[in-house]
C-alpha cells in the first residue's frame, strides 16, 4: 500500500504544474471527441440515405417499412447534430469563461444568506454541516443540474412531441411529461443529497486512501440500487402488474424452471403510456429475480416470440454475463477513483478554472473526468466489443433452447416496431452500438426465411421461417 501511495504522490507532484495548459487541453479533448463522433455519425448518415434493403432482409421487410426506418434514422441524426453542437458550444463556454467558479461563488452567497453567515466561511471549511464545504458542494451540484435541465427543456420537448410523435412512438401527454420532470428532480434531490454528502465526506475523512473506501461505497450503492430501483423507483413512473394467467405465463414459468432461474415475480409494465417501443428485462437479487415485460411487446408479438426474447435474456443470466459486467465495472471504477486521487489536490488544475482559494472535491472530480475524456472512446469501444460478444452468445443460447425461428422473427419485428436502423456503417456501429446490428445477428443464427415477418405496421405473423442452419 505504501508503494502505491508513494507512486500516487510522485505522479500528483509532477502533474501539479502551472505550465500545464489544463483549460486548453480539456477544450482540445472535447473538440477532438466531438469531431470523431461527428465524423462517425456522418458515415452512418450516408448509410441511412440508401434506398436498397440489405440482402439479409430483402425477403423479410417491405420497402415501405425500410424507407420509414431510414427516414427515422435520418431524423434522429439531424436532431443529434443540432443538440450535439449546442451541447458542445455550451460546455466549451462554461469551461472557457470559468462557469464552474462563477456558479460556486453565487451558490456560496446564497448559502451565506440562508444560514446567516457573513461570508467568511465561504472560502474555508466550516464545522457546521449546513454552511460547510459539503453543503456548498451539494447546493452547487443541484443548481448546476437544474440549470442544465431548464436549458435542455426545448430539446426534450422537441424529441418527444415532434420527432417521436412524427413516427408514431410518443404516447406521453404534456402533463405526463411535466410530471415525470418534477418527479425526476424531486427524486434526484431526495437521493442525491445523502449520497452526494456521503461521497464527499468519505473522501475528506479517508485522506490519501480515499479511493479504496469510495470504491467500496460505490459498489455497495450499486448493489443496493439493484434491489431498490425495481421496488421503489420504477413504480413512481410506471404501473407494474402481474402477468395474467395464460399460455405466456405458463411458458415463461416452464422456461424459468427448466433453466433453474430463480423467478420470483413475472410482471407487465405499462410502457405504452409513454412510447410504443418494446422491451423486456430481468432484475433482482441472485436468489430472487423479477422478469418485466413491456405491454407493447406482448401486444405486437406471438407468445413464442416473447418466449424467445426472454430465453435470450435468461441466456445472459445463465452464462454469467451480468456478473462479468459487474466485475468489469467494479475494476473500472477502482481505476477511476485511484486516478482521481492523483488530481484531487492539483492546485494548478483548480486555478486554471478560477479556483484560487478553494479546491472543492466535487469540482475536482468533474475536471478530472474532463481530463480523462480521451480514454472514454477506448473504454467505450472495448466495452462494445465485449457486450457484442455476449449478445451473440445469448442469441446462441436462445437458439439452443429451440427458438431459432422465433428468435429471428422476434428480432425482425422489434426492429420494425422500433424503426431501428436496418444497417450500419462498420466504424459507427463499432463505436456506438453495444449490440450487433440485425443483419449480423440473423447471419449468426443462420436465418434463411423467405417470407415476410412483418410490414410497416408491425402486424403479427406466424414466425415460421423456411429454414435454419445450426451454428
Amino acid at each position: 500500500m505504501e508503494i502505491i501511495r508513494s507512486f500516487i504522490r510522485s505522479v500528483a507532484a509532477s502533474l501539479d504544474s502551472p505550465t500545464i495548459p489544463w483549460k486548453n487541453l480539456i477544450i482540445g479533448f472535447a473538440i477532438a471527441e466531438y469531431g470523431l463522433e461527428s465524423y462517425l455519425s456522418y458515415r452512418q448518415y450516408q448509410v441511412l440515405k440508401r434506398k436498397t434493403i440489405p440482402p439479409q432482409l430483402k425477403n423479410e421487410i417491405d420497402q415501405k417499412t425500410f424507407d420509414k426506418s431510414q427516414a427515422y434514422g435520418r431524423a434522429k441524426y439531424k436532431y443529434g447534430l443540432v443538440t450535439g453542437l449546442w451541447n458542445q458550444v455550451k460546455s466549451i463556454a462554461v469551461i472557457r469563461y470559468d462557469g464552474y467558479a462563477k456558479l460556486w461563488a453565487i451558490t456560496g452567497l446564497w448559502l451565506a444568506r440562508w444560514t446567516g453567515n457573513t461570508g467568511i466561511a465561504l472560502f474555508e471549511p466550516s464545522t457546521s454541516w449546513y454552511n460547510g464545504t459539503i453543503a456548498h458542494s451539494i447546493l452547487w451540484a443541484f443548481t448546476f443540474s437544474f440549470i442544465e435541465t431548464i436549458i435542455g427543456l426545448p430539446c426534450s420537448y422537441y424529441h418527444h412531441f415532434v420527432l417521436e410523435e412524427t413516427y408514431g412512438f410518443n404516447k406521453q401527454t404534456l402533463g405526463l411529461w411535466l410530471t415525470d420532470l418534477v418527479k425526476s428532480q424531486a427524486l434526484g434531490l431526495v437521493l442525491g443529497v445523502p449520497i452526494g454528502s456521503a461521497f464527499l465526506y468519505i473522501i475528506d475523512w479517508a485522506g490519501e486512501n480515499f479511493y479504496l473506501y469510495i470504491w467500496l461505497f460505490t459498489l455497495a450503492l450499486q448493489l443496493t440500487a439493484v434491489t431498490v430501483y425495481p421496488i421503489l423507483i420504477v413504480p413512481l413512473f410506471n404501473k407494474l402488474t402481474p402477468l395474467p394467467p395464460g399460455d405466456l405465463r405458463d411458458r415463461v414459468h416452464a422456461l424459468a424452471n427448466k433453466l433453474q432461474f430463480p423467478l420470483g415475480e413475472l410482471q407487465v409494465i405499462d410502457g405504452s403510456k409513454r412510447s410504443s417501443h418494446s422491451n423486456a428485462y430481468f432484475t433482482g437479487l441472485p436468489w430472487k429475480k423479477k422478469i418485466v415485460i413491456y405491454d407493447t411487446l406482448i401486444e405486437k408479438s406471438e407468445v413464442k416470440e416473447v418466449e424467445a426474447i426472454l430465453a435470450h435474456e435468461l441466456g445472459h443470466w445463465s452464462m454469467g454475463h451480468t456478473m462479468q459486467l459487474l466485475g468489469i465495472s467494479a475494476s473500472h471504477l477502482f481505476l477511476i477513483f485511484m486516478l482521481f486521487s492523483v488530481f484531487v489536490s492539483n492546485k494548478s488544475l483548480y486555478e486554471a478554472f478560477g479556483f484560487f482559494t478553494e479546491k472543492p472535491t466535487i469540482i475536482g472530480f468533474i475536471l478530472f473526468n474532463e481530463v480523462l475524456s480521451p480514454t472514454d472512446a477506448l473504454v467505450k469501444l472495448g466495452m462494445n466489443i465485449w457486450t457484442r460478444r455476449m449478445e451473440f452468445q445469448a442469441d446462441k443460447f436462445s437458439l439452443d433452447q429451440g427458438y431459432a425461428n422465433e428468435l429471428a422473427s422476434s428480432l425482425i419485428k422489434l426492429q420494425i416496431q422500433n424503426l431501428s436502423s436496418m444497417d450500419a456503417d462498420w466504424a459507427y456501429s463499432s463505436y456506438n452500438y453495444s449490440h450487433p446490428i440485425l443483419t449480423e445477428r440473423l447471419r449468426a443464427i443462420g436465418w434463411t426465411s423467405e417470407r415476410k415477418v412483418g410490414g410497416a405496421g408491425g402486424a403479427k405473423a406466424d414466425g415460421k421461417g423456411e429454414g435454419h442452419k445450426e451454428l
